[in-house]
């Protein structure tokens, strides 16, 4: 796994994850994404945070062969490394952009949900595969991205939403080319950036003031129910068969 940083002229962080083959993050993947997320927001020149992915999906969520090789503790260690990276960029004291291409599953909900704008590639699309994997979480951040009735038949049903739909709600401000993500998503960075960057630090910590629910507290609490069906037997039981029948990204197998 290699996570780049680079800070534009502009005063734009941007952060890019590459972990082959589908940018599903290990525990240490996770506090890693967590800890560069938050050096990008804490450096005093840097005025907006560009998050990103290389690969074909922007993340696929857990690395759900770790989970099934290390037992309860590996599941605290990923819980946990989800839990910072989705607070780092929540708490990031700048707007963070995220650019979303192809799959954006379990995690990567988590992490778009928490970004202060998403741009999304034409093929790119939004799921919880969690009921499937005999885990919860990250229903706080897809309600943050589509309406309520819907975030709920999604998690029931691991359906996922498109890019197009998400833009209908307002939450996907732009929909672009695959080949256009990049340059879009900097150029709303830029955006950002060229305002006055102590208004915008104040604008992004007076929104986060005003949230009607607190998505680092909420998250933790869905984590809790990921531990009881790991104690009860549910957990284990679907993780294994996901790992024996080796499911794509997108939810399907083989």
């Amino acid at each position: 796994m290699e996570i780049s940083t680079a800070l534009h002229p502009d005063g734009t962080a941007e952060v890019a994850v590459d972990a082959p083959p589908v940018n599903a993050l290990t525990a240490q993947g996770w506090h890693r994404l967590a800890a560069a997320v938050r050096t990008a927001g804490a450096a005093p020149r840097t005025r907006a945070v560009l998050l990103r992915a290389e690969g074909r999906g922007f993340n696929a969520g857990v690395d759900i062969k770790e989970l099934q090789r290390g037992g309860g503790s590996a599941l605290v260690e990923v819980n946990r490394g989800c839990a910072a990276a989705f607070a780092a960029v929540y708490a990031c004291p700048v707007p963070v952009v995220a650019a979303v291409q192809g799959y954006c599953l379990g995690g990567g909900v988590g992490l778009a949900g928490n970004a202060d704008v998403v741009l999304a590639a034409e093929d790119a699309y939004f799921a919880l595969p969690e009921v499937d994997r005999g885990a919860l979480g990250a229903a706080t951040h897809l309600s943050r991205l589509v309406p309520g009735h819907l975030a709920r038949a999604m998690v029931y049903t691991c359906r996922p939403a498109t890019a197009a739909q998400l833009h209908t709600f307002g939450s996907v401000l732009e929909v672009v080319p695959p080949e256009r993500l990049r340059e879009a998503a900097l150029e709303v960075a830029g955006d950002i950036a060229a305002k006055d960057p102590e208004v915008v630090r104040r604008a992004k910590e007076s929104l986060n003031g005003i949230d009607p629910v607190d998505p680092r507290r909420s998250y933790r609490f869905e984590q809790g129910f990921t531990f009881e069906l790991g104690l009860n037997g549910a957990g284990d039981r679907l993780r294994d068969a996901f790992v024996e029948h080796g499911a794509r990204p997108d939810g399907g197998q083989g």
